[in-house]
């Protein structure tokens, strides 16, 4: 929490002024106490009052001043919020592994089947964009919220050799500058501002999705600093298992660059009938440490229904992210509440013994 107005403080000085008027008015009064000749009379017309009676609407009130003077200094606080202005970078790996059919028909296949289900269900509105890598990184489609231009590019995504996810991060990067000027493209010098995820972070958001570990490029840790230096978060997703499997993909899945520009058809890996088989190793180690850079999460899939259930999660951290926000009606509210506790209860409280002493008062007229 923070302070707008921190010389404000000063303000909450009235508390021990109270404090010191309360002390010497008691004193004067005990001064100008009159002697009567009998207290035992007095006290036989008096009712008892507990000390904690007499103490709590004091103190109850004076905790109100000292709420209701913090709120004089406009005190804010970091919340999540929901955004309307949302924007998705949907960064897709698109390697020669994403032929390997540990999930089957293949990890493309599903991974753009994902993709698909994931833009469908976006609420209408929410702008979308698309990055495709490999060696390197090209922005497919800008945030739009054209869902049927993303579709369609979904089912182009060709393979190719390479993965170049740093590179993805900044085409990601660079393709929020182009609609949201309060971020800068990458290749602006920021100065000596140091990356800190603590603070408002940007609507736009970054989703990696990919299937092994960087090969070319520019570092992912890196290109994650400079995401984070511009309060861009960036959701990480490692996509397979660890388990050998053939290398298949269809004719209209694979580039013209792929297995050495051999071209391939179904059943075929480099040109072999047959396919071959390969072990792909995820670098969760830099995927985690994208996340954590950003402000983000990184999550494990498997297979089909762990990266379905993984996208569908998304909107709900996605469309949150963190913004200072004053909270002086909530201090303003509670001192209120504090103060009319204070004064209700000693009105309360002091109704039976004002009576009491009225009635003691004419006891010891009648006395007398």
């Amino acid at each position: 929490m923070s302070l707008s107005w921190p010389w404000a403080l000063l303000a909450l000085l009235v508390v021990p002024l109270l404090l010191l008027v309360r002390w010497w008015m008691n004193r004067r009064r005990r001064r100008s106490a009159l002697t009567v000749s009998s207290v035992a009379l007095i006290r036989a017309a008096l009712p008892g009052r507990s000390s904690w009676r007499r103490r709590v609407p004091v103190w109850l009130f004076l905790a109100g001043l000292i709420v209701l003077g913090a709120a004089v200094t406009r005190p804010q606080a970091t919340v999540l919020v929901p955004s309307n202005d949302t924007s998705i970078l949907l960064a897709i790996d698109v390697s020669g592994s994403m032929c390997s059919t540990d999930v089957p028909p293949n990890r493309l296949t599903v991974a753009s089947d994902a993709a698909r289900k994931f833009v469908k269900a976006q609420k209408d509105g929410t702008k979308i964009g698309l990055v495709a890598f490999s060696g390197t990184a090209g922005l497919l489609v800008p945030p739009t919220t054209d869902k049927d231009k993303l579709l369609d590019a979904i089912d182009g995504l060709k393979t190719a050799r390479g993965t170049a996810i740093g590179q993805a991060i900044l085409a990601a990067i660079d393709a929020i500058a182009e609609h949201n000027p309060n971020v800068a493209k990458t290749g602006v010098d920021l100065g000596d501002a140091a990356p800190d995820t603590i603070g408002e972070y940007q609507p736009d958001t970054i989703v990696v999705l990919t299937d092994g570990s960087n090969t070319t490029g520019v570092d992912p840790v890196t290109a994650a600093q400079q995401a984070a230096a511009r309060r861009v978060r960036i959701f990480t997703i490692g996509f397979g298992t660890t388990e050998p499997a053939p290398m298949v993909c269809t004719a209209d899945q694979m580039g013209a660059d792929q297995f050495g520009g051999m071209g391939g058809f179904p059943g075929s890996f480099g040109g072999r009938p047959g396919g071959g088989f390969r072990s792909q190793e995820i670098d969760e180690d830099a995927l985690q440490q994208v996340a954590d850079t950003t402000g983000g999460r990184y999550f494990r899939a498997q297979d089909a229904d762990q990266l379905v259930g993984v996208l569908n999660d998304l909107p709900r951290e996605i469309g949150l992210h963190r913004q200072q926000m004053e909270i002086t009606v909530w201090f303003v509210l509670a001192g209120a509440l504090l103060v009319m506790a204070g004064v209700g209860l000693s009105l309360w409280w002091n109704r039976g013994p004002a009576q009491s002493r009225t009635a003691a008062q004419r006891s010891l007229i009648d006395a007398r």
